[in-house]
């Protein structure tokens, strides 16, 4: 079977599931995450959305440019400091661990940005 690389935009979902007492450090992390990457370039000029799941789970849904950009992510000082962050309070767990995500349409609770910490 022929590997096909996608081409433009890649759309990602990403799943921050907090460690016990850590809730306010990944929401604080978070709101440092888009403007990191809209800063390196990184993703396009969609719009982050966030969300809660009904385990506390953050989700994250944003734009890479390419999945060329969604690599070189990993070796950006600025953007691995907040990985690196969010890996000490939560862990990236899979989106089908979710019971919401066990229905067709899947729901979470949108999160409106907070001025002061952007989440």
């Amino acid at each position: 079977m022929e590997s096909t690389k996608r081409q433009g935009p890649v759309l990602v979902i990403c799943r921050y599931k907090p460690r016990d007492g850590r809730d306010d450090d990944v929401r604080a992390l978070v709101a440092r995450h888009a403007p990191v990457l809209i800063a390196e370039s990184l993703v396009t000029d969609r719009p982050f959305v966030h969300a809660t799941a009904a385990d506390g789970s953050l989700l994250e849904i944003f734009e890479w440019r390419s999945e060329e950009a969604s690599r070189s992510a990993h070796s950006n000082p600025a953007v691995m400091e907040i990985w690196g962050g969010l890996a000490e309070c939560a862990s990236f767990a899979p989106l089908a661990e979710l019971p919401e995500t066990q229905n067709p349409f899947a729901h979470f609770t949108p999160l409106d940005p907070d001025p002061a910490s952007g989440v």
